[in-house]
């Protein structure tokens, strides 16, 4: 028998329920729990409404992070509601200003070893340290923090094998661009990518950040690197080597798919407006003009990710025309920034400082100019996502931002008149789980702090047997869930409102839609191209179209990710039998689906209607008994209450 990879033995040390059979069921004990605010408001209404007590799992923790802009009472508010529903379930609660969710985590509480769900899609950035972490929707993290397994289909496992070493200025960012240059938005669809080789030994445990971070714009359920000398000086340098386990995938290990990187071989490489796949050498676009460059977020939080280009502007200036924004990831980095001199030579360059935190990453803040060019540190780069619609923004690495904006425009690093900056890291940091405040040790009565942008959960009705309605909204290849409902300083701080946020849907592709919604009083149908809903795990890009009416989405496919947050919000997904059949549909056709009750999990094709045009499409059923049962009820909290009432004992029907 062959050795066992890495991601496998994760897996099996948590496995509930199921076999590592391909495509088979499986469910996965959740150790760790994450929360930020964006999505966090909703996760403690789904407690409230499943009649939650205390959390079971071991580590949960409620990150403030992506609504710290505050421009009037509502996220205020939000961080209030978030504290009291911290104090009142037993929850880790990380105030605004502590930085972002993922590095602080890594930094205060991930373990080797471990696995975690995130109401997050790039909670995944855990695997830098040997976690098992994947990204979910907030009822699926709600689960988890009560104890109940995680369930999913057994992923493939893709080995990457590293070697070689990077050469200067070349840096992470650039190795995690090269693999999106190859496998695209959706090449790594439930497979978990394992790095593995020689060529880890010089990646720190920040660089294997950046790497396991995006991930998830692969459409990867989790990557997973060993747990080595590496991790260790990384939890020494936080103060807790006594977490460090090592871990790795046996000698003889196997993969269902593998590919090799010469990390020697990589050049600096940069993903073009607008899809964090269409990446090309940072040398076949030089010359292009910048407005802004970028530096900071989840995809890039290290401290060497400030630091090196603090040491290549030291002593130069940046050009009048250009904004160099600099956006720290923790307290931690800012403190040892300002303690090492590094803080300041970015500010004497001219660079413009923002407050720890999200910010232009998800749009809440540092917007370019329309039609400008913005070059960023960060994971995603979906047309509008920067809070500007008519943007043009690139991803690529701090070497090549800080690069650019020297210059004025895209350039190649390599070609500065300098030196490589020598940067080592630091051999302790400020502890910041003395920032965070704790679960109180003898749970008290709490009331939820609840301000006036707070709504309740909608009341989703069940599923009738036959459903049938307008085509609202026909959509192309790879809408994201930033195009189904976007983030920005003007529509998040209406995520914990979602009948207020639900006039958003669709906003950049159709502002039409919501009031078209509105005034269709039968069932809305959706049609989607590939890969529909890839991108964020906010699970109000499937919320809010169920709140607006929609029942069915019809789709060539779907991420996972969104995948699962339609179901528990009670949609029907289906696929075409036949991709061509796509083309024979437009928008205002009259559809009609006559048997719901079909969908047993075992009718694998069902037959729809198109009235206006008179005929009959086949479609694809790939759903569970389970998730069917889930639809008919109308989600998942209509069906854990159908089936328990105020029982949640029988984990079974998770």
């Amino acid at each position: 028998m062959p050795g066992m990879n890495l991601a496998k033995k994760l897996i099996e040390s948590h496995l509930v329920k199921g076999t590592m059979a391909p495509n088979g069921v499986i469910e996965l004990k959740i150790d760790q729990v994450l929360s930020e605010d964006a999505t966090g408001t909703l996760v403690m209404l789904e407690l409230e409404a499943l009649g939650a007590r205390q959390v079971k799992a071991e580590v949960c923790v409620q990150y403030v992070d992506h609504n710290v802009l505050r421009t009037d009472h509502r996220n205020g508010d939000d961080h209030m509601f978030l504290e009291s529903a911290c104090r009142k379930y037993g929850i880790w609660y990380s105030r605004p200003g502590n930085g972002i969710s993922h590095p602080v985590h890594m930094s205060c509480f991930g373990v080797p070893g471990k696995t975690m769900l995130g109401a997050d899609s790039h909670t995944c950035a855990a695997g830098s340290m040997s976690m098992l972490a994947i990204g979910a929707g907030g009822i699926e993290v709600a689960l988890a923090m009560m104890g109940f397994p995680l369930s999913l289909l057994m992923p493939t496992i893709l080995g990457v094998r590293l070697e070689g070493e990077l050469q200067p200025w070349v840096s992470a960012k650039d190795v995690i661009l090269e693999l999106l240059r190859r496998y695209t938005l959706n090449g790594c669809w439930n497979k978990i990518v394992e790095y593995h080789g020689p060529g880890l030994d010089k990646l720190t445990a920040m660089d294997r950040h950046v790497i396991a971070n995006m991930g998830q714009e692969m459409g990867a359920v989790s990557s997973v690197f060993p747990s080595d000398i590496q991790v260790r000086l990384f939890l020494r340098q936080q103060g807790r080597e006594e977490d460090f386990t090592e871990l790795a995938a046996d000698g003889d290990a196997t993969y269902d798919e593998e590919t090799t990187i010469d990390l020697s071989k990589i050049e600096p490489m940069m993903a073009c407006p607008s899809r964090p796949d269409k990446v090309v050498r940072v040398q076949e676009v030089e010359g292009r003009p910048v407005f802004q460059s970028y530096i900071g977020s989840s995809a890039n939080p290290g401290l060497r990710d400030f630091s090196v280009p603090a040491r290549m502007i030291d002593g130069l200036f940046i050009p009048h025309t250009v904004s160099l924004d600099i956006n720290p990831s923790s307290r931690q980095l800012l403190q040892e920034l300002t303690r090492s001199g590094d803080l300041g030579k970015l500010l004497a360059a001219g660079a413009y400082l923002h407050e720890t935190g999200c910010g232009g990453c998800i749009g809440m803040g540092q917007a370019p100019a329309s039609g400008h060019n913005s070059l960023r540190t960060v994971p995603r780069n979906f047309s509008g996502r920067s809070g500007t619609k008519e943007d043009q923004v690139y991803l690529c690495s701090p070497e090549t931002a800080t690069a650019s904006a020297l210059n004025g425009k895209i350039t190649d690093p390599r070609r500065l008149d300098m030196d490589y900056p020598v940067f080592n890291e630091p051999e302790h940091l400020l502890d910041m789980r003395t920032l965070i405040q704790p679960p109180q040790e003898i749970p008290v009565k709490v009331d939820l702090r609840k301000g006036p942008n707070i709504k309740p959960l909608p009341v989703l009705n069940i599923m009738l047997s036959v459903i049938a309605g307008p085509i609202l909204l026909k959509l192309e290849d790879n809408i994201s869930t930033d195009d189904i409902i976007p983030g920005g300083a003007e529509a998040l701080p209406y995520w914990s409102n979602v009948p207020e946020l639900s006039r958003y849907t669709f906003h950049r592709i159709d502002d039409s839609f919501h009031q078209r919604a509105l005034s269709t009083k039968e069932d809305i149908f959706l049609i989607a191209g590939d890969n529909f809903g890839h991108g964020s795990s906010r699970e109000h890009a499937a919320l809010t179209l169920r709140f607006l009416g929609v029942r069915c989405v019809i789709a060539k496919s779907v991420s996972l990710l969104h995948r699962k947050s339609l179901i528990d919000h009670g949609i029907l997904i289906l696929t075409f039998d036949n991709p061509e059949d796509f083309d024979g549909f437009s928008q205002g056709d009259m559809l009609q689906f006559y048997d719901l009750s079909s969908c047993t999990g075992e009718h694998h094709i069902l037959e729809l209607r198109d009235i206006t045009r008179g005929k009959k499409v086949w479609l694809k059923n790939d759903l569970s008994a389970k998730e069917v049962e889930i639809i008919k009820f109308g989600g998942r909290i209509n069906y854990i209450k159908g089936i328990l009432g105020a029982s949640l004992q029988k984990v079974d029907v998770f």
